[in-house]
């Protein structure tokens, strides 16, 4: 039995692991330790894995499971809405990507089709690489992570059209007419497919599987429709990650996705780091040493020229300054795809060995930098933002309305854009409470604004945005982000201007308490750990356990797992009665012929005869609190007395009917 496969999955799970482990004790991202794991394993360093094909064959499955999860998470209604940005913004990106290295290259002395080829090769860069980290950073559909997907979509769609150009550069007998319109006619189909499916096919078909209530017979189909719409895509010349892709905007609208992306999690994660390892396995060190200023100035020329011509491409989008820095960097560099488009170019001999060897290591490099100039781009940009750099780049070309915000004391300030945010926002509209939105993403602000919102449009980290918001001045400041370093600094800052304000922070994991509360923080809700709490919360009253004894166990739970931070949880913090087993706060009602009816506290002796406490007394909607001893009761009056169940029982004996 061949057992050579097996052998190389534990070589690679075993080097990644250890690799990873120490990675991770220096803060390295754990992409970079699975291309260094490739690196090591590799045919041109210790030659530990012998079946480099099946590595490969998982390493696409890995490709294609996370983009059919990307696909479900980003749904065609908002692929729809940013067609602008794949087909205009792919298409300059693209053409001036092109443009740029066929020029460098035909300047190097490559003769024009070299040239043009190394354009090609340069202007795609990695789906696979960049989607995973903005799904790690939950940035995907944040507004610069839009735009770099749709730049993405467009790169993986013009992957066919350059395998065919590539082709015409090596064999010039190619009929391009006929071509061209095959390829038209699978774009109508492709297109035509989705829309279907998304619409009729696959929410009818997810549903029966669904009703079986058989969970292993509902993954197995999810695996089907994902596997055969990628294989579909294949035989009509297409990637099978963007055939993956499409099947995952196919089920994105029905109500089963959520379930189908959380069971598939654990297989992409797996499979795709297979993809890294794989790709690190390209890599011939002695190449680089052998090499190395011309691959170091390679690397430096494909990072500066690949990040200025994206992040032009996302000022000309509407990006502020930040935002084409962000896309600019993550779209810097070479894709897993120009790997295809390089095999067939060296084949056709339209590059030698030289370039292709160069090729490879620069990509591999350039791949491996992603994961440090993306975690870098937010602090270079508020860094260069510091230098004298003109409005309209800072803004961008087409700036938001300036919204005139009066002066505001007392206020609610919310900060973020995602759906706590935007709900909070409206809870406090409908209840009159003046609030401001801040909202880093103009299309959410515009929204905002046509509906007569008080929206700043802009980063909160930089202190302008905050003053404008007259964050100095509110009384309430609400944190709902998701990123942890611009919390952290918001947070940091809103202290720095309002000394008095009560911060609250929406936090993702309950290990992120203790970092806000350090940079100012008064209360922080992990948004995880509460739902938790919510959900047992229901369980312990569904189960009638009273409400002082859930008060106590939540309590202690809350003790566990926040520590000394529960003294600051105002909220949830439990009353000194939730300490006494045996005392209540009752409400009881007078009645006409009661004894208490007419005459005053200190009339009927109420403490003396009872023990209790007369806390409030209810008179129709009046409350009065801490009532004087000479308050007389009125017939249908609501006492609310403190004290144990034999004084409660004492006390309702003077409240209620005589007969």
């Amino acid at each position: 039995m061949e057992l050579t496969i097996l052998q190389d999955i534990v070589i690679i799970f075993a080097l990644s692991t250890l690799v990873n482990l120490v990675f991770t004790k220096i803060k390295i991202p754990t992409i970079v330790g699975y291309l260094m794991t490739g690196i090591i394993a590799g045919p041109h360093l210790l030659s530990l894995v012998g079946g480099r094909h099946e590595i490969e064959l998982m390493a696409e499955i890995g490709v294609i499971l996370l983009l059919f999860s990307i696909g479900m998470e980003f749904s065609l209604k908002l692929l729809l809405k940013i067609r602008r940005i794949v087909f205009f913004g792919g298409l300059l990106q693209v053409s001036l990507t092109v443009s740029a290295f066929y020029i460098a290259s035909y300047s190097y002395g490559m003769d024009w089709q070299g040239a043009v080829f190394i354009g090609f090769l340069a202007a795609l860069s990695s789906s696979a690489l960049v989607l995973k980290l903005l799904q790690e950073r939950s940035e995907l559909t944040s507004n610069y992570g839009r735009t770099v997907l749709g730049i993405l979509i467009f790169q993986d769609l013009l992957l066919v059209p350059l395998l065919l150009f590539t082709n015409l550069l090596g064999d010039n007998s190619i009929d391009i007419p006929s071509e061209l319109l095959m390829l038209v006619l699978k774009a109508i189909f492709i297109i035509g497919l989705v829309y279907a499916g998304n619409k009729w096919l696959l929410p009818k078909l997810l549903h029966l599987i669904a009703m079986t209530k058989n969970q292993e017979l509902f993954m197995m189909s999810i695996f089907l429709i994902c596997l055969a719409i990628a294989l579909l895509t294949s035989k009509l010349g297409m990637s099978l990650a963007f055939g993956a892709f499409l099947a995952g905007l196919m089920i994105s609208e029905s109500e089963y996705s959520h379930n189908a992306f959380g069971n598939l999690l654990p297989f992409k994660d797996t499979f795709a780091s297979f993809f890294f390892v794989s790709i690190g396995m390209l890599l011939d060190l002695s190449f680089v040493i052998e090499n190395y200023p011309l691959v170091i100035g390679s690397v430096l020329l494909v990072i500066t020229l690949k990040t200025l011509i994206a992040s032009g491409t996302g000022f000309i989008l509407g990006h502020t300054f930040r935002g084409t820095i962000l896309v600019g960097l993550a779209l810097s560099q070479v894709g897993e795809f120009s790997f295809i488009l390089a095999k067939i170019g060296f084949s056709y001999s339209i590059i030698s060995e030289f370039y292709y060897q160069l090729f490879l290591a620069v990509s591999v490099i350039t791949m491996a930098t992603t994961p440090f100039l993306m975690k870098l781009s937010l602090p270079l940009a508020n860094t260069l933002l510091k230098l004298p750099i003109p409005k309209f780049l800072v803004d961008g070309i087409f700036p938001l309305k300036e919204v005139e915000i009066p002066d505001l004391k007392n206020h609610l300030v919310i900060i973020g854009k995602d759906a706590t945010a935007l709900e909070l926002s409206v809870m406090a509209k409908l209840n009159n409470v003046g609030h401001v939105s801040i909202v880093f993403d103009p299309s959410t602000a515009k929204e905002k604004i046509k509906k007569g919102d008080v929206v700043v449009y802009g980063d909160a980290v930089n202190e302008p945005i905050l003053l404008k918001a007259h964050v100095d001045t509110a009384d309430i400041i609400v944190l709902s982000i998701g990123s942890i370093i611009p919390t952290m600094a918001i947070v940091e800052k809103v202290r720095k201007l309002n000394k008095m304000a009560f911060i609250l922070v929406k936090a993702r994991h309950i290990q992120n308490v203790e970092r806000f509360y350090k940079f100012g923080a008064d209360q922080v809700l992990p948004e995880k750990f509460e739902i938790a709490i919510d959900l047992f919360n229901r369980i312990l009253a569904k189960r009638l356990y009273p409400q002082r004894e859930v008060n106590r166990i939540l309590t202690h739970i809350r003790n566990l797992n926040l520590g000394v931070f529960t003294e600051k949880d105002l909220i949830n913090q439990p009353s000194i009665i939730d300490q006494f087993s045996n005392i209540n706060i009752s409400a009881i009602s007078i009645e006409d012929n009661s004894y208490a009816n007419g005459k005053s506290i200190i009339d009927i002796s109420l403490r003396k005869k009872t023990g209790v406490t007369l806390l409030a007394i209810k008179r129709a909607s009046e409350i009065i609190e801490n009532p004087e001893p000479k308050t007389v009761f009125q017939s249908n009056d609501i006492a609310y007395i403190l004290g144990n169940p034999e004084q409660v029982n004492l006390a309702s004996e003077l409240f209620i009917n005589e007969n």
